[in-house]
């Protein structure tokens, strides 16, 4: 008899455990949304370009999401070389992010995100904004090609939440990266 309300204990004990150490990092994706992005910018180089500086944005694209699992405009064409300034807005009534990458890396992050919903991530190229706000990212695309962007919360990217990034190669851009 002591054996088994040593099991039950134990059993409650573990599942406490467990039940607080998913409740920490449950609000990857939820209404709380991420704490605001304080001190220096991971200036890693990307396939699709590297973090931008404010100074030296070029220009500002409007992005907006909705719960439709759709983003307006879909498909963005930019120069290489060129500094964007993304400002994203959520009309939608749930989280949503933007998030720029390959392919095939963004198709990778959202079968991970269906494994793994309250994971946390934070880079220089999402962002993450609750339903009625607003976000940004600051972007230099130096690199031409076809890139993409997307929402990785789980479900979302499968719905076809997803967009296009058109980098155009310009001669003097192209000169500049050979060097």
């Amino acid at each position: 008899m002591k054996s088994i309300q040593n099991n039950v204990v134990s059993v409650a004990i573990l599942s406490a455990a467990l039940a607080l150490s998913f409740n920490a990092p449950a609000r990857a994706h939820g209404v709380e949304g991420h704490a605001a992005k304080a001190g220096s910018v991971n200036k890693e180089q990307m396939a699709f370009g590297i973090a931008g500086e404010a100074k030296a944005v070029s220009r500002t694209v409007q992005v907006s999401m909705s719960d439709a699992m759709r983003f307006t405009p879909a498909l963005i064409e930019v120069k290489q070389g060129e500094t964007i300034k993304f400002v994203i807005k959520n009309e939608g009534k749930v989280m949503h992010e933007f998030v720029i990458g390959s392919k095939d890396s963004l198709a990778e992050h959202a079968a991970m995100m269906l494994k793994f919903p309250n994971m946390q991530h934070d880079e220089p190229y999402m962002a993450h904004v609750q339903p009625g706000g607003k976000g940004q990212i600051v972007w230099t695309f130096n690199r031409a090609g076809d890139f993409d962007f997307a929402c990785l919360i789980a479900g979302h990217y499968q719905a076809g939440m997803v967009g296009r990034i058109q980098v155009l190669a310009t001669p003097a851009a192209a000169a500049k990266a050979a060097k």
